[in-house]
C-alpha cells in the first residue's frame, strides 16, 4: 500500500505476559489465544507480545542445560509459527510475536521476532544487539543489516527493536528514515533497573524520532528454565512529547508486574502534523551537514 492509503488512526495492544509453569504446549497456546481474541474483540490492528515469552514452552519438561534448552525451543518454532500465523488470519489482526532463540542455517543462534500479518504473510527480524547474558548463556549472535529494515503492513511500514536494540539510537533512526511511524519493542528484563533502561530509551526514541514506541514485557517466573529467572515489566505505549499527545508521553500502560494488556488508539495524522509543524521538529531539524550514520548494506 502507498502512504496515501494508510489509515490515519491505528489501535494497538501491548501484552504484559505472565510467565508460569505449564503442563504442555496446549496451555501456552490457550494463554496466547486468549490475549489475541481479546485484542481482536477490541478491534485492534496490532497486538505485541514480549521478548522470550515462548520460553514458557520449556517449563513443561525437566530443567535443561543451555545447549539442550536452545535445541528444544528451536524445535518448537514450526508449531509456534503455524499457530500464530493461523490466528493472525482468523482474527484479522497483525501479531508481533515476541521473540525466542532459533538456530539459523550455518548453526548460529539468533534471538528472532516473528511478525504475522493478517494478510497471511509472515516476516522475521533478528535482534541486532544481544546482551552479554544472551551471548554468554545461550550463544546468541546479532542479526544482520536486513534485520534493520522496516516491515510493510496494511497500516504502513513498522519497525522492530528487540529489547536491548532500543538502547542504541542508530536502529530506530534508520527505521524511521525508511518510513516507520510505529516501533515495536518486545522486551524481557529481570529487575526495575533493566526495565527502566528500556523504558527511558524507548521514550527518548519516541521523542527524537517523533514516532510511537510500543513496549511489551514479561512478568512472573520460570524456575526450571535455564537463564529465565526473575522478571520486571511495566509495558507501555509511548508517544512523542508535544501538544497532540498524552501529557506524559504515555498513551497507555500496564500496572507493574501484573498480567494484562495496554490498548490505545494512535493518531498517525497527529504524528505527521507534529513532524511538519510541532513545537519541536526533531526529524526536520537534524544537522545532516554535520553528522550522518552510514549503514553497511
Amino acid at each position: 500500500m502507498t502512504a496515501r492509503t494508510h489509515p490515519d488512526k491505528v489501535r494497538i495492544a501491548a501484552v504484559q505476559y505472565g510467565l508460569r509453569g505449564i503442563s504442555g504446549p496446549e496451555d501456552f497456546e490457550r494463554q496466547v489465544e486468549y490475549f489475541i481474541l481479546s485484542a481482536a474483540d477490541y478491534g485492534c490492528d496490532f497486538i505485541t507480545f514480549p521478548e522470550l515469552f515462548p520460553m514458557q514452552l520449556l517449563s513443561s519438561g525437566p530443567r535443561l542445560a543451555a545447549a539442550q534448552a536452545m535445541e528444544r525451543i528451536d524445535a518448537f518454532t514450526p508449531r509456534f509459527t503455524a499457530f500464530m500465523a493461523a490466528l493472525a488470519q482468523r482474527h484479522r489482526i497483525n501479531i508481533i510475536g515476541g521473540s525466542h532463540p532459533i538456530r539459523i542455517d550455518g548453526g548460529a543462534m539468533r534471538n528472532r521476532c516473528h511478525v504475522f500479518l493478517r494478510d497471511g504473510s509472515t516476516h522475521h527480524r533478528d535482534k541486532l544487539h544481544p546482551t552479554p547474558s544472551e551471548r554468554d548463556a545461550w550463544g546468541i549472535e546479532g542479526g544482520s543489516t536486513r534485520d534493520a529494515d522496516v516491515i510493510q503492513t496494511d497500516c504502513g511500514p513498522i519497525g522492530i527493536m528487540i529489547c536491548y536494540d532500543s538502547e542504541f539510537p542508530e536502529l530506530p533512526r534508520r527505521l524511521v528514515d525508511q518510513g516507520a511511524e510505529l516501533l515495536f519493542v518486545p522486551y524481557c528484563t529481570d529487575d526495575r533497573r533493566g526495565h527502566l533502561r528500556v523504558r527511558y530509551c524507548c521514550a527518548a526514541r519516541a521523542v527524537e524520532n517523533q514516532c510511537y514506541v510500543v513496549t511489551a514485557g514479561v512478568t512472573g517466573n520460570l524456575p526450571n528454565v535455564f537463564n529465565m529467572d526473575i522478571h520486571h515489566a511495566e509495558s507501555a505505549i509511548l508517544t512523542p512529547s508535544d501538544m497532540p499527545f498524552a501529557r506524559d508521553g504515555i498513551a497507555a500502560d500496564v500496572t507493574a508486574n501484573s498480567e494484562g494488556m495496554a490498548i490505545a488508539d494512535l493518531s498517525l495524522a497527529d504524528l505527521r502534523q507534529a513532524r511538519a509543524a510541532g513545537a519541536v521538529r526533531n526529524l526536520a531539524d537534524r544537522r545532516l551537514d554535520l553528522y550522518r550514520v552510514e549503514w553497511r548494506d
